[in-house]
């Protein structure tokens, strides 16, 4: 049995829901419906965590259900960095995962910190899966 390292672990930020927040102040004035709104996506990000290892992406996340979404590294086939405009401003950006997996074809994680250093070691990663399996990618076009 292989023994997992871990790459990362954390949760997405909470800045990621800044605009969310932003309307529910409105609606906290107008209603008083906003303070609960708030407080579940304040919830719903805190307790959607992320674990990489040099073998997985492993996501929980839930308030009162919980479903764990594994993806096998050696299954991404490219990896993608955007960093929008509010994004950067806080020094985040988001890493999209295209994968064979027909569950998550397109994998994104949100609202990462230092994603440009943290797309690194999952390529290092995924390259070092890859040999290990044996697995190879190829392209018909």
């Amino acid at each position: 049995m292989e023994i997992e390292n871990k790459i990362w672990e954390g949760t997405p930020s909470q800045w990621m829901n800044f605009m969310f927040y932003l309307c529910c102040i409105f609606l906290i004035i107008a209603f008083g419906l906003g303070l609960i709104l708030a407080l579940w996506k304040f919830l719903d990000t805190k307790y959607n965590k992320v674990k990489i290892t040099d073998q997985r992406i492993i996501e929980r996340r839930g308030i009162l259900s919980i479903s764990t979404n594994q993806l096998e590294l050696y299954r991404v086939k490219d990896i993608r960095l955007e960093q929008p405009l509010i994004l950067r401003i806080f020094g985040l950006s988001n890493i999209e995962l295209t994968t064979s997996d027909s569950t998550d074809p397109i994998y994104i994680l949100k609202g990462i910190e230092d994603g440009s250093e943290l797309i690194e070691k999952i390529r290092i990663a995924i390259d070092n899966r890859r040999d290990l399996k044996g697995v190879r990618e190829l392209d018909f076009h």
